[in-house]
Order: structure tokens, then sequence, then C-alpha cells
């Protein structure tokens, strides 16, 4: 299987997913040179790939990167054989990030127009981290961000006295408080190229 990591990082998901063959693929920056993780750039507009080139991409927390996202969505259809398989994992409620490159969220309804107008067919759509498990994440994000650039004593502190009882409640409380499937931290999209 011939796979496609868009917006690979470090490829961290390489020795989880069976494959033949492994391509990295990342934004064409100074910065990504650098560090010389990916095997391919990606100039903004073009991946650089014939069309029909892989059986499976995995895109991970790429897309609210992406300032373009319906044309970033039809490369991604584009690469992909008949038949293949996107998993796809998009951000709904997170703090903004890897600034000022952070350009985007998605409702459920706003990602499945953009793959569908693509020509993707929706396989399998699941919304990680539902309810309550949001309203704690976002605290312990809130802590973790207030806490980053102290002192190593000062983050040490803050992770005892702040963020172990911040999960060590979501741990008590979420089992037993009412589940909202309207609010959540993740899409998880699986979807297809049809034959």
């Amino acid at each position: 299987m011939d796979v496609l990591d868009v917006g690979c990082g470090t490829s961290p998901y390489r020795s989880l997913i069976p494959h033949t063959s492994w391509r990295g693929l990342e934004i064409d920056t100074k910065e990504a040179r650098l560090r010389q993780l990916a095997d391919d750039f990606y100039d903004g507009v073009h991946f650089p790939y014939p069309s029909h080139s892989f059986d499976s991409l995995l895109c991970n927390q790429v897309l609210e990167h992406v300032f373009t996202p319906q044309s970033f969505i039809e490369e991604l259809f584009r690469v992909l054989k008949p038949g293949g398989t996107l998993l796809l994992t998009v951000p709904f409620i997170w703090d903004e990030h890897e600034q000022p490159f952070d350009y985007g969220r998605y409702t459920s309804f706003g990602l499945r127009s953009l793959l569908e107008a693509a020509g993707f067919i929706i396989i399998e759509h699941r919304k990680i981290g539902t309810g309550a498990t949001v309203l704690f994440q976002l605290a312990n994000a809130y802590a973790h961000k207030m806490l980053t650039g102290k002192s190593i004593s000062v983050r040490m502190c803050g992770v005892l006295l702040v963020i172990a009882p911040i999960n060590l409640l979501g741990i008590l409380l979420i089992p037993i408080l009412p589940v909202n499937q309207d609010l959540y931290l993740d899409h998880l999209i699986v979807a297809e190229r049809p034959l």
C-alpha cells in the first residue's frame, strides 16, 4: 500500500500503518526544509505527484492551517487512486496554534460539504472528545499555555496543583455528566475516492 502523509511533521504514525511505500509531504518553507523530515514539499497550490499516485492518504490536524481548503482537498482527491482511502482529522474546538498559520475551524456540515464537493464519499465521521471532555481539555490547554515559558519549578507546581486536579476531576465527572454530541474537540473522517 502506497501512503502519503500530508503535513507529515515527524511522521509519528508511520510505524502504525501498514505500507509498502511512505511519502511525507510538507508545505515548502525554509524551516520545513531545514528540519529535513519530509520527503517532498508542497508549493501551496499543487502536490508534486501525478494523479492517482497513492492508495491511502493520511492528513492529521492539517486542514486548519490551509488558507485555500477547497483546492487543497481537490489535490488530496487528485493524487488518491480510485477506491483509495483518506483518513482526515481536523480540530473543531481548540485554541489558535502554530500562529499565525491557523486559518479555520470546520463544523461537521462544512467538512462534509468540502469533501463531497471534491468528489469524496464519506465512509465514517466521528466526533472525538464530545461533551464535558471539551471543558476539561480546554481547562488543561489554558493552564498549559499559562505555564509555557515559566521556570521548570513553576511548571512542575502548575502540573501538580492545577493540571493534575483538572484531569482527576474530569476522570470522575465525565462518565456521569450528560453527553452533548454537538460540542467536541476533533473530527475523524474516513473518506473514499469512488472507483
